[in-house]
């Protein structure tokens, strides 16, 4: 090797090694940010009354979702275990026993191929779920509000030096955030009005009345508005999308048989909970949040991958 190429080399070598540093610097910075933003909602859910619980990895029993995914199963013991899609129905079962329960949980949802293009899906993360007994919509829109403005106020002050070293500039959104119709948003905007209003607004805006086919049968319909549900979704602001999903649930056995027919489903898919539910199950509402999407937001990332140091992205294969 000549002289000049020996010089290339080590010049490609020390620009690998200077690029490696600035990246596990920066994913530093973000894992910090996530780190407080995860004690955060811990601590703030715990003065609220809050009891934290152990997520749920396996169970004959999951979230069926009302989009396409590729259900995860596993063999136990001779039996069909799915990884869990989400906790909810171990929520309302929670709360048999508690008021107030929140789980940082881990899901996978196996979702298609074209979601790797969006840059706000993974197909494994962490979703902190809550429910409360007896509660509202409102009532769990307003623990949420709440919520993000501790946090967006809070890593403002704590993780100043990581926000710049990002670039990012956040400001704490006014509340009550502003609340916009399903039926409204469609009519104004076309069936893109989530990524529309995401990019026009510059503070949170709920979505609120989703129309009963746009869920899954556990929600709960409005008894004043038939066709409706009691449910809400969170936009956030400048361009980053979904942030969570919620509203109150169904918990009439008769009432969710129903809504499980009315689906298209068939009672057999979920005759473990409905076992449960004909014990009795209490009122409630709660919401999931993700905690990749929420740290992207606040840290200001192109895609959701930066905010996880182990990233599964729909169709690679991921450590």
């Amino acid at each position: 090797m000549s002289k000049k190429q020996t010089k290339c080399l080590y010049l490609e070598i020390d620009k690998y090694i200077l690029m490696q540093q600035i990246t596990n610097e920066k994913t530093k910075t973000i894992l910090k940010i996530q780190s407080e933003i995860r004690q955060i909602l811990s601590t703030e859910l715990r003065k609220k009354g809050f009891i934290e619980i152990a997520p749920v990895i396996l169970s004959p029993i999951t979230d069926p979702l009302n989009h396409p995914t590729t259900p995860a199963h596993i063999i136990c013991y001779g039996k069909t275990y799915a990884i869990m899609q989400s906790m909810i129905f171990h929520k309302q079962l929670a709360l048999r026993t508690l008021d107030k329960m929140f789980a940082f949980s881990p899901n996978v949802r196996l979702e298609p191929l074209e979601k790797k293009k969006t840059g706000r899906h993974l197909f494994e993360f962490t979703q902190l779920d809550l429910e409360v007994k007896h509660a509202t919509r409102d009532d769990v829109m307003h623990i949420c509000e709440e919520l993000l403005v501790s946090i967006i106020s809070s890593i403002k002050k704590t993780c100043a030096k990581e926000l710049n070293l990002l670039g990012r500039s956040l400001t704490v959104p006014k509340t009550p955030f502003q609340q916009i119709p399903y039926t409204e948003a469609y009519e104004t905007y076309g069936k893109d009005f989530e990524t529309i209003l995401s990019t026009i607004s510059h503070e949170p805006v709920w979505i609120i009345d989703i129309p009963i086919h746009a869920r899954e049968f556990y929600d709960k319909e409005d008894p004043k508005n038939p066709g409706f549900l009691r449910d809400m979704d969170l936009i956030y602001p400048e361009g980053y999308g979904e942030a969570l999903s919620g509203g109150e649930r169904e918990f009439e056995y008769q009432k969710i048989r129903q809504r499980i027919l009315r689906k298209g489903q068939t009672l057999e898919q979920f005759k473990e909970y409905l076992k449960e539910a004909k014990q009795g199950l209490p009122s409630s509402a709660g919401f999931g949040i993700g905690i990749e999407r929420l740290t992207r937001f606040i840290c200001g990332l192109p895609r959701i991958e930066e905010a996880s140091l182990f990233p599964k992205i729909p169709g690679k294969t991921c450590l």
